[in-house]
C-alpha cells in the first residue's frame, strides 16, 4: 500500500507541476501579446526612422515569446498525458519539448543581463530624434507623434540641467507640467521600461525553474526504473497488479512458493 500510495502522490505532484508550466506558458504569452500590442511600446516602434533599432527588438520579442509559450504549453499537455496513461512515448515527447524550452530560456535570460540597456537606450534614441525634429520645426508630423508619447507616458519633454526650457515644453506641455521635475520624458521611459524588465526578469527565473523541475523527472524516471528491474512496457496499463506483485511476491516466495492463481497473477503482471 506504501508504494500505492507513492506512486499517486508522485503522479499529483506531477500533473500540478505540469498545470504550473501551463499558467506560465499562458502568462508568458499574454505577456508577449501585451507589450507587442501595448501603447507605450507601439508608439516608439511605429515612428518612422532609418534605423530604428527598437522595432527589431520588438518584433523578435513578440516572436520569441509566442513560439516559447506554445512550447511549454504542448510540454504540459504531454506531461500530463504521460503521467496518466502511463506512456512512455509521451514521456520522452514532453521531454523533448522542455529541453527545446530550456534551450530557448537560457540564451533570452543571458541576453538579457547582456544586453540590459538595449531596449532603454533604443527607446530614448527614437524619443531624442522625435524631439530634435519638433524643436527644429522639420514636421508637422513628428509634432504629433511627440504629442501622442508625451500622452502615453504621462510626460512632457526633457530637463536641461542648465534649468531652461526650450520652444517644445512651452508648446506642447500643460503649464502644470513644464517645471514639474517628475515628468522628465527619459526618466518616465527609463522607469517604465525598469517595470516591465523586471516582470519579466521574474517570469523568466520561474519558468526555468519549473522546466529544469520537470525535465530531470522527465528523463532519468524511466531509465532509474527500468534499470532496478521494476517498471517493464508491457506493465504501463497493469500498475495495479505490478503494486500487488511486488508487495506480495517476496513474501509468498519466502513461505514456500506461490500458489497457482497467484502464479497466474504475477505470469500476467510480468507479461
Amino acid at each position: 500500500m506504501g508504494l500505492r500510495c507513492g506512486m499517486r502522490t508522485t503522479k499529483c505532484q506531477l500533473l500540478v507541476t505540469s498545470l504550473c508550466v501551463m499558467l506560465l506558458g499562458l502568462s508568458i504569452a499574454t505577456l508577449s501579446t501585451v507589450t507587442h500590442y501595448g501603447l507605450h511600446f507601439t508608439l516608439i516602434s511605429n515612428i518612422s526612422l532609418e534605423s530604428n533599432s527598437y522595432r527589431v527588438i520588438h518584433h523578435a520579442a513578440f516572436y520569441f515569446g509566442i513560439c516559447l509559450s506554445m512550447t511549454l504549453i504542448l510540454a504540459a499537455l504531454l506531461s500530463s498525458a504521460a503521467t496518466v496513461r502511463e506512456s512512455q512515448c509521451l514521456t520522452a515527447m514532453g521531454f523533448l519539448c522542455f529541453a527545446l524550452a530550456f534551450n530557448g530560456l537560457i540564451p533570452a535570460a543571458c541576453w538579457k543581463y547582456t544586453h540590459s540597456t538595449e531596449v532603454e537606450d533604443s527607446m530614448m534614441d527614437v524619443y531624442d530624434f522625435v524631439y530634435e525634429e519638433v524643436r527644429r520645426n522639420v514636421s508637422n508630423f513628428r509634432r504629433h507623434e511627440l504629442a501622442a508619447i508625451h500622452e502615453a507616458f504621462l510626460c512632457c519633454g526633457k530637463h536641461s540641467p542648465f534649468g531652461d526650457m526650450t520652444n517644445v515644453e512651452r508648446k506642447m506641455c500643460p503649464p502644470g507640467q513644464v517645471h514639474d521635475a517628475g515628468q522628465d520624458c527619459l526618466q518616465q521611459i527609463q522607469d517604465f521600461l525598469k517595470k516591465h524588465m523586471d516582470l519579466v526578469s521574474t517570469l523568466l527565473g520561474i519558468t526555468i525553474g519549473f522546466t529544469v523541475a520537470m525535465s530531470v523527472p522527465s528523463h532519468f524516471g524511466p531509465k532509474r526504473q527500468a534499470a532496478s528491474g521494476k517498471v517493464y512496457p508491457q506493465v504501463a496499463s497493469r500498475s495495479e497488479d505490478f503494486v500487488w506483485f511486488l508487495e506480495t511476491g517476496s513474501r509468498e516466495t519466502s513461505g514456500g512458493g506461490l500458489h497457482h492463481g497467484n502464479k497466474e497473477r504475477a505470469r500476467t503482471c510480468l507479461g
